[in-house]
């Protein structure tokens, strides 16, 4: 349990399922009142319902597709309206898909960069600027161990990641001076709905973690001023291992692993 926001409010994308629920459910557990936000109507509102009854924490929920380049602004109108005073972002909506590029839907992959990359650039952009002049608060990006190399068959995936990654550290340095905190957030196989719908095979999975840990991970290391955490000893062994081989023979390995059957 995480006390480190008690009493304010956190905003979470992708909270109705995975490790937005679990991050969601773990600063409720902490006393932190929460905007959900999803493309799940129905989802969203239960988990509002469950938090507010089982952590008397205040739980507003606001339905937002960030595959739409509008879908930020709405978020941000809707915290505007309520007078909610954000002092936690929670970048962490996000998709994968799986499969060679040139078979992927174009649309499918532009849709991809949008939410993983345009939408959580959006979002801390709109938020940023009232948490510099508070001189305090705090924003976690759910990046990937994937941001650490290349992966092949999820090229489009991984590339995003690294994106957010780079985009967490280098921002953790520069708001620091504004008493901002940015960290990153690089979770590996994770209990989730996100294989089934990235349309991963079984044979390119690892053993998968929790998201309750994922969770708690990522807040504890957000809230001790890390610029970036990767969520597993050896998802943490496995990301900064590939660094003593050639970067070439990292994706050669990955591409072993993720090949689609027969090819």
């Amino acid at each position: 349990m995480i006390r480190e926001w008690q009493g304010r409010w956190a905003l979470v994308t992708g909270a109705s399922a995975g490790i937005g629920a679990a991050l969601a459910t773990e600063l409720a557990a902490g006393g932190t009142n929460l905007v959900l936000t999803a493309r799940r109507r129905e989802r969203l509102a239960a988990l509002g319902r469950e938090l507010r009854e089982k952590h008397a924490v205040e739980a507003e929920s606001v339905v937002a597709d960030l595959a739409e380049p509008r879908g930020p602004e709405e978020i941000f109108r809707f915290t505007r309206s309520k007078g909610l005073t954000i002092d936690l972002l929670v970048n962490n909506a996000g998709f994968g898909q799986y499969g060679e590029l040139h078979t992927v839907e174009a649309n499918r992959l532009l849709q991809m960069v949008q939410v993983n990359c345009s939408a959580v650039l959006q979002l801390t952009r709109l938020y940023l600027p009232e948490m510099a002049a508070r001189r305090k608060g705090d924003v976690l990006i759910v990046a990937s161990t994937a941001a650490f190399q290349a992966v092949p068959y999820i090229s489009v995936y991984a590339a995003t990641k690294a994106f957010d990654l780079f985009l967490a550290e280098g921002l953790a340095e520069e708001m620091k001076p504004y008493g901002v905190r940015v960290c990153a957030l690089c979770p590996g196989t994770t209990t989730s709905e996100f294989h089934e719908v990235a349309g991963h095979p079984l044979n390119s999975r690892g053993s998968e973690q929790p998201a309750a840990i994922v969770a708690r991970n990522g807040l504890r290391a957000l809230s001790k001023g890390k610029s970036y955490v990767i969520s597993g000893l050896g998802n943490y062994l496995g990301a900064h291992g590939e660094r003593l081989v050639p970067r070439r023979f990292v994706t050669r390995v990955a591409a072993r692993m993720f090949r689609p059957p027969g090819k």
